[in-house]
């Protein structure tokens, strides 16, 4: 096993250089002129597995790199290597400088003062969220980040896969994990993310624990202060309805949480692909991962079934750049996760210890209207990626056919509250 390759030095250089309850209605869709379905600018990029990536219960991240002779073995057999996903051009900011940006998340955190930061405009190929067969990729892609090459459930993307020596999936590892995919010119890498691996929702394993931690500080209201009865993830509930915001914003980034760990990884995969385009995938918590860093880097990002990410970008005081985000959602109105209404005494969510409290997202949403349309019941259970894979990606979209599509039209989300019961502020113990 090839552990990170980028040694103690490297290191140190990226790391100097990047120095409730909610009850209310769902988000309105901002409703706009129907336009045009946009053409794929470019022929299909063909991504082929490079790495398997994770990060061990110490912090390091891990690397494994996919045998060259494996894909020259199954090139002769006439096997696939290559998986294509269409690209289209997408209009993206990046920080002019990480370290203003990062020191502008600094001046917002300890003094609430809002730097200015710059940002340069680009354009880049990012995958078309407009077609339906990309979108089915990318969610193989991210549902392939739970498993091993042979386990049930694998989607298999050519026999090659399995060919891969898993990393991650030992017994003690509790980082996450998932995959590294690159076109062979190395113009374009996707990263995918797993998500949460929860046995109430037909998961589990070693990341479970770590997970459900990352869950409860990222979308509860307030440390997962959810009743006396449990027990809370961070100490900043002050009594009533009072949270602490500097405690709150403090524990964000604890070292051995998932966001400080993805910038990690992602100056790690940056710095082995230094002029290549990063997209970032990933389902449930990987896909709101995928979304921050998005806000982070300016990478193009599709989410799959995520819960509401944007309050968490605010405590995280993540600068946004003048315009929307190159960031797309994708799920359906049966999913109380996605929707945001996996709360209450009586939610699966709270029976299983998740304060799943956030429900507001950033970028654009593909919304399939599964309740309406296909008389889905609104249940935990529909959470999963395969339901997304098999019962929505698979054919085309009826009412989006209607509309000359193949999916949903993505649309900004408006009117969107959440922790409203909530008072934050400077509320130091006691």
């Amino acid at each position: 096993m090839l552990f990170s390759t980028v040694t103690s030095r490297i290191t140190s250089f990226l790391a100097a250089s990047s120095s409730l309850w909610n009850h209310a209605r769902p988000p309105k869709l901002n409703a706009q002129p129907r336009a045009a379905v946009p053409t794929a600018t470019a022929a299909a990029l063909q991504f082929e597995l490079r790495h398997l990536h994770a990060t061990s219960a110490d912090g390091r991240v891990l690397l494994h790199d996919v045998q060259e002779a494996g894909i020259s073995a199954l090139a002769l057999g006439g096997e696939p290597t290559t998986y294509p996903l269409r690209t289209q051009r997408v209009t993206t900011h990046r920080p002019a400088s990480m370290d203003a940006f990062h020191n502008a998340r600094v001046r917002s955190m300890r003094f609430r003062e809002n730097a200015v930061v710059d940002w340069d405009k680009i354009e880049v190929d990012g995958p078309d969220v407009n077609d339906r067969e990309t979108l089915l990729v990318l969610a193989k892609m991210a549902n392939n980040a739970y498993l091993l090459p042979d386990e049930q459930g694998w989607y298999p993307l050519g026999k090659y896969w399995n060919d891969s020596i898993p990393v991650g999936w030992e017994p003690d590892d509790d980082g996450f994990r998932g995959h590294v995919f690159a076109t062979p010119d190395n113009s374009t890498v996707v990263l995918s993310i797993k998500g949460t691996s929860a046995a109430f929702i037909g998961g589990g394993g070693p990341t479970s624990k770590k997970d459900k931690l990352n869950d409860n500080m990222l979308f509860s209201c307030c440390c997962a202060h959810v009743d006396w009865t449990w027990t809370a993830v961070c100490g900043c509930y002050r009594g009533g309805w009072k949270c602490d915001q500097n405690c709150l914003e403090d524990a964000m980034v604890e070292d051995g949480l998932f966001y400080p760990t993805g910038i990690n990884l992602y100056n790690n995969i940056s710095y082995l692909y230094p002029n290549s385009d990063i997209w970032v995938t990933g389902h449930s918590l990987g896909g709101a991962l995928a979304s921050l860093l998005s806000v982070t880097f300016g990478a193009p990002a599709v989410a799959i079934e995520s819960p509401g990410e944007k309050m968490a970008s605010s405590r995280l005081h993540l600068p946004s750049p003048p315009e929307t985000q190159p960031i797309t959602h994708l799920y359906h109105t049966a999913d109380p996760i996605a929707m945001g209404t996996c709360n209450g005494v009586l939610s699966s969510c709270f029976l299983g210890g998740y304060a799943m409290e956030s429900r507001c997202h950033l970028g654009k949403s593909i919304v399939y209207d599964t309740v309406s349309n296909l008389s889905w019941s609104v249940d935990i259970r529909t959470h999963t990626i395969v339901n997304v894979i098999e019962k929505l990606l698979a054919d085309p979209w009826p009412p989006a056919v209607d509309q000359g599509r193949e999916v949903p039209e993505p649309v900004t989300e408006e009117d969107c509250i959440e922790c409203y019961s909530w008072d934050f502020g400077d509320y130091p113990s006691r």
